[in-house]
């Protein structure tokens, strides 16, 4: 399995890298994208896939909520980031106006700048979108057609909001939220009618415990990845092992991901 998105920077996870690498290893899942949200993350990020080669691979990028941090030196300093070829992805980038812990303004001039380098830099988009469906849209439509690619992390929208952007050619991150049966209940009715050779499987760890696992022990971590991959089946009436290996050969195509 690859998990495309964990949180590794986290401070529920930071001290426990190791044991996280093993359990999940035991749990199936071969590789996973360490998420740089801020320009210190992102370079935690690459720093981990030095130490784990073909194990962990790095994402840098600013997220909305550290919008208000960027400036000329954020973004000199991830265009040096992304000429690492352990760097895979452009992100994660953004808009959320949940809680605009960075003022919207912030958000599109941060998210815009990123934006501005997607093709130039040659690697996919890791994309973050809350509340912000219009803009963000509006936002990606030039940059994609001019060649730009990527996944929609942890999606959380409705069947209309994956299909447009699908139909704009990006893919779909799936987490944890398809198995939560209140807040999931849009995606939930989604998921069955999108294509498999476009998902892509997440935990977002240490976030989006799966409620399918059963009783919660701590926090989520790539190991219960597998959780996600059984809620994708169910929906879809597939088996899990073939949504595994669907997803698992996307996300390796999308992000060049070599063993």
């Amino acid at each position: 399995m690859v998990d495309i998105g964990v949180n590794f920077h986290a401070s529920q996870l930071a001290s426990i890298t190791t044991s996280l690498l093993a359990r999940a290893q035991a749990a199936g899942v071969a590789q996973i994208l360490a998420t740089g949200t801020s320009l210190a993350s992102s370079h935690l990020a690459l720093e981990l896939a030095r130490a784990h080669p073909g194990v962990v691979f790095a994402t840098a990028g600013v997220h909305p909520h550290d919008a208000k941090s960027f400036d000329a030196h954020t973004f000199r300093a991830l265009a040096e980031l992304w000429k690492h070829p352990e760097v895979v992805a452009v992100g994660e980038c953004g808009l959320d106006y949940n809680r605009n812990f960075s003022t919207p303004e912030a958000q599109r001039a941060a998210f815009g700048q990123q934006l501005s380098m997607a093709v130039q830099a040659g690697k996919p988009l890791f994309l973050h979108c809350r509340d912000a469906f219009a803009d963000f849209h509006d936002m990606l439509a030039p940059v994609v057609a001019d060649g730009a690619r990527g996944v929609v992390h942890c999606f959380t929208g409705d069947r209309a909001e994956a299909e447009a952007f699908l139909a704009m050619g990006l893919d779909i991150g799936i987490t944890g939220w398809v198995t939560d049966l209140q807040r999931g209940q849009a995606l939930r009715e989604a998921v069955p009618h999108l294509p498999l050779d476009r998902l892509h499987l997440e935990t977002d760890a240490p976030y989006l415990f799966p409620k399918n696992a059963g009783s919660r022990r701590g926090h989520n971590e790539p190991a219960n990845l597998r959780w996600v991959a059984a809620g994708v089946a169910e929906l879809m009436q597939r088996e899990v092992d073939e949504i595994v290996q669907a997803c698992s050969a996307n996300s390796r195509r999308m992000f060049g991901l070599h063993a």
